[in-house]
């Protein structure tokens, strides 16, 4: 592992502790108590076990910091400024069908701006961690976006909605322009390790709409502290706000957005 600030040797360590019990109970994933949170979007016991692993060390190592949680909401900390956004279990479809792609997802955003955050694939055992100055990192390794500069050339990520959320038609608007301009398009269930999938150079970009904020915090820092581009697909910067996102390297980012824009649909798709 590459030298560790403070503050990441916080994040890391933390995520590394949840995911003990995350690796377990996806090896039973058969026997999991699920309930339905929602049309297709589970929650399942390994799920709530991670975050309160996460919210109890990460306060007793900063006790004054608020959290944004998938699952607890939001909790309020004596320092406003400072929070942490944590999805304990990205990717929960796949774990419940036992599919290996999934994450743990910490960002800390303070006074508005994400500053620091990892995403865990404790499958592989591959921590993406980065902070504000400092870089990014895979493991102990230094992390860089993609260098290509023609988008015939590139691979792209996304993430399909699902049943029972909006957005299917202006999806298949933007997939359909992507899939005639690219090399290929993925869709892998896991927004945050789409996002370290860009820092790490192995995807060339990725687009999605109607995200959390604990979807795309800890990616966005990634992205940034590797050298890449992270906007909203319709070219603002409240990527975490909106949950629109379109990251990329400097090359890619017109052409994939201008691509994107003119793809959408002339009406409010349903």
């Amino acid at each position: 592992m590459a030298y560790l600030s403070p503050l990441q040797t916080v994040i890391v360590g933390a995520a590394r502790k949840a995911a003990r019990g995350l690796v377990r109970d996806f090896g039973e994933v058969e026997q999991l108590q699920v309930s339905l949170k929602g049309t297709n979007d589970f929650v399942s016991a390994a799920d709530i076990k991670c975050e309160r692993s996460l919210h109890r060390d990460l306060s007793k190592a900063r006790p004054d910091f608020g959290f944004l949680l998938e699952e607890g909401g939001t909790v309020e900390g004596k320092d406003k400024t400072a929070r942490w956004i944590i999805d304990p279990l990205d990717g929960t479809t796949n774990f419940l069908h036992g599919i290996p792609h999934f994450s743990i997802s910490i960002a800390l955003e303070r006074d508005g701006e994400i500053v620091a955050g990892a995403v865990y694939d404790p499958v592989a055992d591959e921590m993406f961690y980065a902070e504000k100055g400092l870089g990014a990192y895979l493991n102990d390794r230094r992390m860089r976006v993609s260098a290509r500069r023609r988008l015939d050339d590139t691979v792209i990520a996304t993430g399909v909605p699902y049943l029972g959320r909006p957005g299917h038609a202006r999806f298949l608007a933007h997939v359909q322009a992507v899939m005639g301009a690219t090399a290929g398009v993925r869709r892998m269930g896991s927004a945050a390790l789409d996002l370290a999938y860009v820092a790490a150079g192995r995807y060339d970009g990725y687009w999605e709409t109607g995200l959390a904020p604990w979807d795309v915090a800890a990616g966005v820092i990634l992205v940034r502290e590797a050298g890449g581009y992270v906007t909203e697909v319709e070219g603002g910067n409240d990527v975490v706000g909106t949950g629109s996102v379109l990251a990329t390297n400097d090359h890619i980012l017109k052409p994939l957005g201008d691509l994107l824009r003119a793809a959408e649909p002339s009406e409010t798709p349903p």
